[in-house]
């Protein structure tokens, strides 16, 4: 008899799923991953890849005999029916805060009867995110951050992202935009308006397309906001920032974190005696 809870063949047509189930041990269940799966390292030559983003093969997936696959948001609407008509159990989260990548991060753990080991990453993550929080307290000022999730057309930081921002000790310069759970909803149509915005950081994420700061600090009138007059661009990668999962809350944030301090440092012209960066 099998005594084993939950699904036992998973495919996860998502980066973050597949890493929280090698967080919790349980990468065991994993028999499809998404082909933009880099975490952990050594996923790629391990499971079969069988979807991009938008779309997945189909029979493949099919013939994998999972009893669950899991996906992320309202972009996978459409494969997740094809999944569906083809008899598959899908489950779509559609996170879009911090709070709700916890959420999320609990259920898929409950539902593999891991949630001891669950529980415990997770309070071991807030009080990491706890002692970032109040490092940057005592700032005399925090940097104004424009993030950038693609840059045709223009779109600004998702919720999770500009509430790690926050965490890390930073300013989103569009807190309104974070707020819209669409990524339709965070195009800038006035290309000056992150100029009027003056941020000291600029910080790309291109969703898998490599960032180019040279680029970003040749657009018209850009020439005067801090970030490009003091060479504060910078790259996270998307599968750091971009997923809504482990990544995200740890080395995503550690690098935002480290951004901050770097600035806060130079604003302050002396090292401080003990580092803040949080230790994941």
């Amino acid at each position: 008899m099998n005594l084993k809870r939950g699904p036992q063949r998973i495919v996860c047509l998502t980066e973050e799923t597949t890493e929280w189930l090698y967080l919790l041990g349980e990468q065991h269940r994993i028999v499809g991953i998404s082909g933009y799966t880099v975490r952990p390292a050594g996923v790629r030559q391990a499971h079969p890849r069988v979807s991009a983003f938008l779309d997945g093969k189909i029979d493949q997936i099919v013939a994998l005999k999972p009893d669950l696959v899991i996906g992320f948001s309202d972009m996978q609407a459409e494969l997740a029916n094809k999944l569906i008509r083809a008899g598959l159990q899908v489950l779509i989260t559609n996170q879009r805060s911090v709070e709700e990548i916890f959420d999320t991060l609990r259920l898929v753990a409950g539902m593999v009867g891991a949630s001891d080991k669950g529980d415990a990453w997770e309070a071991n993550i807030r009080k990491a995110h706890a002692a970032m929080r109040l490092a940057s307290q005592s700032w005399q000022a925090r940097p104004k951050v424009y993030f950038e999730e693609w840059d045709e057309p223009m779109i600004s930081a998702i919720q999770w992202v500009s509430e790690l921002i926050d965490i890390a000790g930073g300013v989103d310069v569009f807190p309104e935009l974070g707020r819209q759970s669409l990524g339709k909803n965070r195009v800038i149509t006035d290309p000056l308006e992150p100029a009027r915005r003056a941020p000291d950081i600029i910080v790309g994420s291109w969703c898998g397309k490599k960032f180019r700061a040279e680029k970003v600090s040749a657009r018209a009138g850009w020439q005067t906001i801090p970030a490009v007059q003091n060479s504060g661009l910078f790259e996270i990668k998307s599968c750091d920032m971009l997923q809504p999962g482990p990544a995200a809350l740890t080395d995503g944030l550690a690098q935002l974190h480290q951004l901050f301090l770097n600035w806060h440092i130079q604003q302050n012209q002396k090292r401080p005696l003990v580092c803040s960066t949080a230790n994941f």
